[in-house]
């Protein structure tokens, strides 16, 4: 196929409410013009002629992943065709990454680093693994003299579990970690990760997969198996959820950071893709009361999200303070230490939303960590 016409395909489905049915389509996207087109598989016609589609790029097409299509959200189930397959399989490969207990406090600096170099985080979850959770992950290093160490350690405090992609991911991301054992880190390849965060050989700060095969089985072991657990403590706890537009713009890791240097506290997290449907309902209460309320829920279900469950049971500073105002023109003007001061762009793109109201905070945690994830 000429450079020119390159041309990637997928199946997608999207959930049809209206019918209660899964639709499946083709899609085409063209990444030379960014234009795109689909078919309607089932009835074998033209779903969408071929257009100019500019929010969507190659980068955002990927198995797994979440696309809008003219307020439609298309999940990409299978590739196309096998030229699609050959030629994104490498690119778009997947990899397991855990911030462990002892770098957790440095997520957002962790963070930051994984998006500057390019990588798309597809998922992420907060976790507090048990003893026997531990013991099965790491089933494969029973027997060793490290073993019962290395299980306590990762059951000492919270962690956050990620599936990182990019091209030929598992390299990438082990290269990025450096050494296993952090003064080696520290002598053969100083700019690693575990030689800034981590302390020895089992307290290195992350954990990567060291082959597809243990990706695909640790990934599922945190997004499949143990799907719908989370450290939500649903009490004296308020909502933050990171919008799209500042993940795209790779602001997750700073905000991350900027909160954990406050006096709140993260204590739930998890990456997810809203449907408008969902993203209606939670910000109904908007709903006639705020004239941009279409666009905020456009852009609340536009990509994926990071939802945090912050806690500050001992702090009188209430955490919408700390937020700022919803405009950040304004917030940069009259509270410009603020997060939307810092991060925002206008009313809509505010890099934050948070519970307006305390009373509301434990419901908007409950919604996303409780009634979602059910």
């Amino acid at each position: 196929m000429a450079n020119y016409d390159e041309r990637y395909a997928f199946i997608a489905e999207w959930y049809d409410p209206n019918a209660a049915l899964v639709r499946r389509y083709q899609l085409l996207f063209y990444p030379k013009d960014q234009t795109l087109e689909m078919y309607d598989i089932k009835n074998r016609r033209v779903f969408l002629k071929r257009s100019k589609y500019e929010s969507i790029a190659s980068k955002d097409l990927y198995i797994g992943s979440i696309v809008n299509v003219h307020s439609r959200q298309l999940s990409l189930v299978e590739y196309g065709d096998q030229y699609t397959k050959n030629k994104l399989a490498t690119v778009h490969s997947k990899t397991l990454a855990i911030i462990k207990p002892d770098a957790f406090a440095r997520m957002g600096e962790i963070i930051n680093i994984i998006q500057s170099e390019e990588f798309v985080i597809c998922q992420a979850k907060m976790v507090q693994l048990s003893r026997r959770e531990a013991m099965e992950f790491y089933a494969e290093h029973e027997g060793k003299p490290f073993f019962e160490g290395l299980v306590d350690f990762m059951t000492s405090g919270p962690a956050v579990a990620m599936e990182l992609m990019a091209h030929d991911a598992i390299k990438k991301w082990r290269s990025l970690l450096g050494p296993t054992n952090t003064l080696k880190a520290r002598e053969e390849a100083p700019g690693s990760i575990r030689a800034i965060f981590g302390s020895d050989g089992t307290r290195n700060a992350c954990h990567g997969s060291d082959s597809g095969a243990s990706a695909e089985r640790e990934s599922n072991f945190f997004f499949e198996f143990k799907k719908g657990r989370n450290t939500a403590i649903f009490g004296d706890t308020t909502l933050c959820i990171i919008k799209p537009h500042a993940i795209k713009e790779q602001l997750a890791g700073k905000i991350i950071t900027t909160i954990m240097n406050s006096e709140f506290k993260i204590t739930a997290l998890k990456m997810c893709h809203l449907e408008k449907a969902n993203a209606e309902e939670f910000l109904e209460i908007y709903k006639g009361v705020v004239g941009e309320y279409s666009e905020m829920v456009s852009e609340l279900c536009s990509g994926s999200c990071i939802v945090m469950e912050i806690s500050y049971p001992d702090q009188p500073q209430e955490f919408r303070e700390f937020v700022g105002p919803a405009d950040p023109e304004i917030a940069r003007h009259l509270r410009p230490r603020t997060l939307r001061a810092r991060f925002g762009m206008d009313k809509i793109k505010n890099a934050i939303h948070c519970t307006d109201l305390p009373d509301d905070g434990p419901l908007e945690v409950e919604y996303f960590f409780k009634i979602l994830d059910s």
